[in-house]
Parts: C-alpha cells; structure tokens; sequence
C-alpha cells in the first residue's frame, strides 16, 4: 500500500472528474439527437482519463525538474521532487502511459468511425497526437508552454472545445453549432481550475520562472480575471438555455451556480494559498455537475 499511495497521489484523482465533463455533455447532445454508443462513451471516458493521468505524471516530473516544485509550494505532495518516486521511474510511467493512451484512441476511433470514415479517422488521430504532446509539453521539454502563460489556451480548447465538440462529432460524424456554446463554457470551467491553481502557486512559480497569467497579472488581477471566466461560463450558458429553449428541464444546470456564486465570493475573499486551495475541488466538481445537469436537462422529456 505505501508504494501505490506515492503513484495515486501524482495522479491526483481529484482532477479526473473535470477531465471527463466535456465527454459527459457531448454525449448528452449526441443522445438527444438520437445517437449513442456504450462502446464510445466507454473508451472516450478511459481516453480521457488516460491522458489526464499522463498530463498529472508529466506535470509532477516536469515541475519537480524545472524547480517549480520547491519548499514554497502548496497543495498536494508531489511525488517525485518528495523523493517517494525518482524521475526515472516517473519516467517510466510516462511512457507507459503514453501507449496506454495510444492504444485506447485507436480502439476510440475504430468504434466511432470503423473503416468508413477517413477523413474523421485522419482527424482524430491527428488530434489524440496533439493531444499526447500537450499533455507532456506543459512542463516538460525545452520550452514547456506552461511555463510561457500559454496552458490557459490550452486547457480551453482541449478541456471545451476538443472534449465536447469532439465526443458529439463521434457520436454524430458531424459538427453542430448546438454543442458551441456549452463548449465554450465548459472550456471557460476548466481554465479557472487552473487559474486557481496558478494563483495559490503564484510566488513559487515566480520565484522559480514558471510565467503563468496568474504572475502575468499579479494576484488582485488574476482575481478579476477569474471572476471573467466563471462569469462567462454562466453568462454563456444561460444564452445557450434561451436560444435553445426546448423545456424547463433545460434550466437544471442553475443549481450548480449556487456553489458557483458562494466560490466567487470565497475568492474575492481569498489571500492565502490555502483559500485558493480549498477551492480547487469545489470548481472542479461544480464544473462536472454542471455538465451533467446541462447534459441531462436536455434528454428528459
């Protein structure tokens, strides 16, 4: 057991949820216009899932090599600057990973599309490409772009964009200008999730020349720029509802603003890391409830 908990830790568990949000809404969509699979649901979720773990592991190594992860970090150990896993067994697990997760987009695509569809097949091996190098790009490499401010956009286009817009087109073999706007908010989601771990870690990663938008902006801007992203999300959502209106259900997804709203006002308070800490698993969570009542509101009837 002490020799899982170390690898369960540099995982960290916590984010998976967040991870799967986009899938969750697209799939959604995709039954609602009267198309669904158990077999891509199922691999688009491990896929999913894989990828993230990949991102955490490289995460912890990238951070742990660079200097990121020091005494003046707080959250959760990391693993390998702790010393509870060295840099050639997290390296190791990396690798793994990255043909763990080659091997379930290959079965994701071949499920979707078979042999029918070269062009999507094309397409989304092209993207799980992308998708591997972003996750290892962010802190590892010459020139991690998380380290260049750049993981925001990032996370937007593949925690929205990608995982929404891309699940429904698996489903559909189509792209629908109706999962656009939930995208977008799920993308807007995602990245005040890392905003917020930007802004507990913003001295240490100041100190050791990790530029993010939080050290870009300073503390009290980076504050305003999370009220941004968590208002927009409601703001596009709440559109979305209205121009989309089918009935009341469609609504369901306003319960989640309520943690929504008392967030803010925890980091409008907020000067500590630990206050933004603390919350990181509040938007995390609220974020995957949002999609599902989102997702669900439109296929009760």
């Amino acid at each position: 057991m002490k020799e899982i908990r170390p690898w369960l830790s540099a995982m960290r568990l916590r984010t998976l949820p967040l991870s799967v949000s986009g899938i969750i809404l697209g799939t959604c969509f995709a039954y609602y216009n009267g198309r669904f699979s158990w077999w891509v649901l199922i691999l688009a979720i491990l896929t999913t899932i894989s990828l993230q773990i990949l991102s955490n592991l490289a995460n912890d190594y990238g951070d742990s090599i660079n200097g990121a992860d020091n005494s003046e970090r707080v959250g959760p150990r990391r693993a390998v600057q702790s010393g509870e896993i060295t840099p050639d067994e997290m390296l190791d697990a990396i690798k793994f990973n990255i043909v763990l997760v080659i091997i379930l987009a290959l079965a994701l695509i071949w499920a979707a599309f078979g042999s029918t569809n070269l062009l999507f097949l094309l397409l989304f091996m092209f993207l799980g490409g992308i998708a591997i190098y972003a996750a290892l790009n962010y802190t590892m490499g010459d020139t991690p772009y998380g380290y260049r401010a750049l993981g925001d956009i990032f996370v937007f286009v593949f925690f929205g964009l990608v995982s929404t817009i891309g699940s429904y087109l698996l489903y559909m073999q189509r792209i629908d200008h109706v999962t656009v706007l939930p995208a977008i908010a799920i993308g807007l989601l995602s990245v005040g999730v890392l905003n917020l771990n930007n802004m507990r870690d913003i001295e240490g990663d100041a100190n050791a020349g990790k530029v993010t938008i939080a050290v870009k902006l300073g503390l009290k801007r980076a504050k305003f720029y999370h009220y941004f992203l968590i208002g927009g999300a409601m703001l596009t959502s709440i559109i979305f509802s209205i121009l989309y209106y089918v009935e009341p259900y469609n609504f369901l997804y306003l319960l989640v603003f309520i943690p929504l709203t008392l967030h803010l006002k925890k980091i409008f308070k907020a000067k500590l890391p630990d206050d933004f800490d603390s919350q990181l698993k509040v938007l995390a969570l609220s974020t995957f409830l949002f999609s599902i009542l989102l997702g669900v509101g439109y296929i009760l009837y």
